[in-house]
């Protein structure tokens, strides 16, 4: 059986956040923190690690979007803003600073928990992205390093290209380097 996730809130209104805790509670979510203020948000979102932000989005001290910014620049984490207000400005901001869900006050208990796991499937994929687009950065640099070496054994060596990048592999083999290693020495010895 999966862990349940665990959920920090951040609501200003003492009744409205007790009713929320109630509802994720009865979702099978554990709330791990409760926040009065965006501030406080903050600092309990880099405490506790949730699994998942909950913020509504006029609070005092700090909004629940420069909230939600803050809390990203430190972790990646689904946020969900619940809010009454529904002004596209608002909505833009939200976006801009990271949010992966947005659910206008009032809401029907129904809909909360659906409203979190697509916040989360969404942040699911672009995490996924992220790391995609690294690795496939990583390999194109890799590939760039290898034809700049590639190219240099050729000129220095008078070498074919398959010959170079032969003598590229075996060398990654025999000094168990990857081979984007052993092509980045060349290029600093005869680049």
């Amino acid at each position: 059986m999966a862990k349940p996730r665990s959920v920090l809130i951040a609501e200003d209104e003492t009744i409205i956040r007790i009713d929320l805790r109630g509802q994720l509670e009865e979702a099978g979510y554990v709330v791990c923190g409760e926040a009065r203020d965006g501030k406080e948000a903050v600092e309990l979102a880099r405490a506790t690690e949730p699994d998942i932000v909950l913020l509504d989005v006029k609070m005092p001290d700090l909004d629940g979007i420069e909230a939600a910014r803050r809390i990203l620049q430190a972790r990646s984490v689904p946020i969900l803003l619940l809010t009454a207000y529904t002004d596209e400005k608002l909505v833009q901001r939200a976006a801009a600073a990271g949010v992966f869900a947005y659910l206008v006050k009032p809401y029907h208990p129904n809909e909360l928990a659906p409203a979190i796991e697509t916040a989360v499937a969404r942040h699911e994929e672009t995490t996924a992205l992220r790391e995609e687009t690294a690795t496939l950065g990583e390999a194109l640099a890799a590939r760039k390093a290898i034809e700049r070496a590639k190219g240099l054994l050729m000129q220095h060596e008078d070498l074919t290209e398959s010959d170079a990048f032969g003598r590229l592999r075996r060398a990654s083999q025999v000094s168990g380097q990857p081979i984007k290693v052993i092509a980045d020495a060349i290029v600093a010895a005869l680049g």
